[in-house]
């Protein structure tokens, strides 16, 4: 499924909020967005054979920050957290898929 990008990103307070161009809204904390990185670092790696090694998810993610994101082409953005994550390429397809998960909670 192709995600067009979000009409308008901004950072509030400790949220990542999106304005999608359906009209849709959503607001993602800081620690909700750093737990679910897609990154390597965070959620391990596949070897030839499909078993994940490394990656670690933090535990306590209640003080962390988003500090900031930069855009990646027109199909996703980088996040930057206060605890120096900046390797999580949150493309605009995973965004949706997580703000329903979140919506869910």
């Amino acid at each position: 499924m192709v995600v067009a990008p979000p009409e308008r990103i901004e950072l509030i307070g400790n949220e990542l909020a999106l304005a999608w161009l359906d009209g849709g809204e959503d607001f993602l904390p800081a620690s909700f967005l750093r737990k679910n990185s897609p990154s390597a670092e965070n959620k391990g790696e596949p070897d030839l054979f499909g078993r994940i090694s490394g990656g670690s998810i933090p535990k306590d993610t209640a003080s962390l920050r988003l500090e900031g994101f930069d855009y990646i082409g027109n199909y996703a953005a980088r996040l930057i957290f206060s605890d120096g994550h900046d390797s999580g390429i949150f493309s605009w397809e995973y965004l949706r898929e997580i703000s329903e998960e979140f919506r869910k909670h």
